[in-house]
C-alpha cells in the first residue's frame, strides 16, 4: 500500500508540475518579458490589482461581523441565512454573473443606482461588484471557522474585567482570529484576481476598459495572440503560488473549508 500511495503521489505531482511548467516555459524569456511590458498587459495588471484590493477590503469589512454573528449567536432564520450566504459558493460563476446582470439591468434597484450615477454594467465598478458577490462567501466561511476555534470564555473573562461586547470582540476575539483573517483575505484577493465568469457577464470584455488579467487571457487567446495570453496566465500562476505559500504559513489550526 505504501509503495502504491507514494507512486501515485509522485505521478500526480509530476503531471501537475509538467503541465504548469509547460505553460510558463512555452514562450522564450525575452518574448515573455516583452509581452509582460506591453500596454495591454500592464493595464490588465493595474486594473486587476485595484479591483481585487477594493473588493477584498469590502469582503473583509462585511465578513468580520457577519461571520461572528453566525459563529456566536442563535437567531431566527439562521439556517436559511447561512444557506443564502453560502449559495454563491456552489453557483457557477456565469450563473452568478447573469443574475447580477439582470439585477442591475432590469430591476428598480439597479435602475435607481444607475440614475444616482453608479454605473455597474460594463464598467470597472461592475468588476468589483462581481468579485464581492462571488468571493464574500469564502471570506465569511473562513472567518466563521476561525471564530469557532476560539473559546468564548476568553470574551467572558474580558467582560468581567470591564470590556463591553464590542471591546471584547476587538481586543480579544479579533486578534486571536488573525490567522483566519489573513488566510481569508489572501484567498479572497487571489480569487478576485482570477475571477472570470461573473466579471465577463456583468462588466463585459472590453479591451483597455474592463480588461482584467483573466479577461486579457480570454481576449488574446480568442484573437490568436498566444504570447500575451501566456503572459497573463503566467502572472496568474505566480499569484496562485504566492497565495498558497501565504496560506500554508498562516493556516495554523484554521479549517479553511
Amino acid at each position: 500500500m505504501k509503495r502504491f500511495s507514494l507512486t501515485l503521489t509522485y505521478l500526480t505531482f509530476f503531471i501537475i508540475s509538467a503541465v504548469l511548467l509547460g505553460l510558463v516555459l512555452y514562450a522564450p524569456l525575452p518574448a515573455l518579458i516583452e509581452s509582460l511590458a506591453s500596454p495591454e498587459i500592464r493595464f490588465a495588471i493595474l486594473l486587476s490589482l485595484v479591483t481585487s484590493v477594493v473588493s477584498t477590503f469590502i469582503c473583509v469589512i462585511i465578513a468580520v461581523p457577519v461571520a461572528y454573528s453566525l459563529a456566536r449567536y442563535q437567531f431566527f432564520g439562521k439556517r436559511i441565512t447561512t444557506l443564502a450566504l453560502t449559495l454563491p459558493l456552489t453557483l457557477p460563476p456565469l450563473v452568478a454573473g447573469i443574475a447580477l446582470l439582470l439585477f442591475f439591468g432590469t430591476t428598480p434597484w439597479g435602475k435607481a443606482l444607475e440614475q444616482a450615477g453608479f454605473m455597474v454594467i460594463f464598467t470597472p465598478l461592475g468588476i468589483i461588484v462581481a468579485e464581492v458577490f462571488v468571493n464574500l462567501p469564502y471570506m465569511i466561511r473562513i472567518l466563521r471557522s476561525a471564530y469557532t476555534t476560539i473559546n468564548p470564555r476568553y470574551e467572558y473573562v474580558a467582560k468581567t474585567l470591564g470590556c463591553t461586547d464590542t471591546g471584547a470582540f476587538l481586543q480579544v476575539t479579533l486578534p486571536m482570529a488573525r490567522p483566519g483573517l489573513v488566510t481569508g483575505s489572501v484567498i479572497t484577493w487571489s480569487k478576485a484576481m482570477g475571477e472570470f465568469g461573473a466579471v465577463l457577464m456583468l462588466a463585459g470584455a472590453t479591451t483597455m476598459r474592463t480588461e482584467t488579467l483573466p479577461i486579457a487571457l480570454y481576449l488574446n487567446i480568442s484573437a490568436g495572440d498566444l504570447d500575451l495570453a501566456v503572459a497573463a496566465a503566467t502572472i496568474l500562476i505566480l499569484i496562485s503560488l504566492v497565495t498558497l505559500c501565504v496560506v500554508e504559513y498562516f493556516d495554523r489550526g484554521v479549517n479553511v473549508f
